[in-house]
């Protein structure tokens, strides 16, 4: 098995595969990190469910349900894309952080306050690293 060399560009890839298989789980190594992101998809909406699964390997994994609507088959998540690569990572401050798709959509922001959407890093008054955009 290759290392990975970014971890979150391959946790994105996994789900935007499984969406484009139209596939109703996806299996995801765990890390904290990727535990916290995955909060953040669910509580927005964009996930139907979750579930940790500490026994699976050594780090354990991430079992996410993916979101579908019920009718037009369309899943909730439309884009997802990485922001910050490890060669190039991107800081924004508050007052410069992004929005997605005029705020209908979200980016999801690692902050000194934890993991959380572009919206609560400005109603908290703070900047950090932008991870992903979801859309």
């Amino acid at each position: 098995m290759s290392k990975i060399t970014d971890p979150i560009a391959d946790y994105l890839t996994r789900i935007r595969n499984g969406i484009k298989a139209n596939h109703r789980i996806v299996d995801i190594p765990a890390s904290n990190l990727k535990k916290a992101i995955t909060e953040v998809l669910f509580e927005k909406g964009y996930i139907l469910n979750y579930k940790f699964d500490d026994a699976a390997g050594p780090q354990g994994t991430i079992k996410i349900a993916l979101k579908y609507h019920p009718v037009t088959k369309l899943s909730a998540i439309r884009e997802l894309r990485r922001v910050s690569k490890p060669g190039l990572r991107q800081y924004k401050g508050n007052s410069e952080l992004p929005r997605v798709l005029n705020g209908l959509g979200i980016a999801i922001i690692s902050t000194s306050k934890g993991v959380m959407t572009d919206k609560e890093a400005r109603k908290e008054n703070v900047g950090g690293e932008v991870l992903c955009y979801v859309s």
